[in-house]
């Protein structure tokens, strides 16, 4: 039965300390190349947490399977615009302002893993995710945006 541990770390920063090196330690895997395989393949996700999977497919052979995920919508807003945090208050506060392109680059990374089947449907989402995190976009409230989006004012 292939075992596998799941968790987040930050991009190209895993080591061999908790949560990895405890859970796969003990099955003989060489913690080393497997910490040195998931930096490699979440270096782009640098200051970002991204989800990480190792499956074990055989215990014996030590073959195993890194499969990283794509971070959280909000971690990939705040890194795009340069924010470190969303606003507390979102309808007081404004944490940052994003353009229609960077809004459109996020749905473009994201679009795989949403429910969005086009690119109009994906930016809609991370205009949602926008709204929750108190950023503007281009000025403009991130509803007020899906809305013009929604009446083909802004073409996608």
């Amino acid at each position: 039965m292939a075992q596998s541990v799941s968790t987040m770390v930050e991009g190209g920063k895993a080591n061999t300390g908790p949560p990895l090196g405890p859970a796969l330690g003990p099955l003989g895997l060489n913690l080393g190349q497997i910490v040195k395989e998931i930096n490699e393949k979440t270096k782009d996700f640098q200051g970002m947490q991204v989800p990480v999977t190792v499956t074990i497919i055989d215990a014996a052979t030590k073959k195993y399977d890194i499969k990283v995920g794509i971070p959280p919508t909000s971690a990939l807003l705040k890194k795009e615009i340069g924010i470190e945090s969303g606003a507390g208050k979102r309808k007081e506060a404004v944490a940052g302002n994003a353009t229609l392109e960077q809004i459109k680059k996020v749905a473009r990374m994201k679009i795989d893993s949403m429910l969005a089947n086009d690119l109009r449907a994906a930016v809609l989402e991370v205009l949602g995710s926008c709204v929750s995190l108190g950023v503007t976009v281009e000025g403009k409230d991130p509803m007020e945006v899906q809305s013009l989006i929604k009446k083909g004012e802004i073409a996608i």
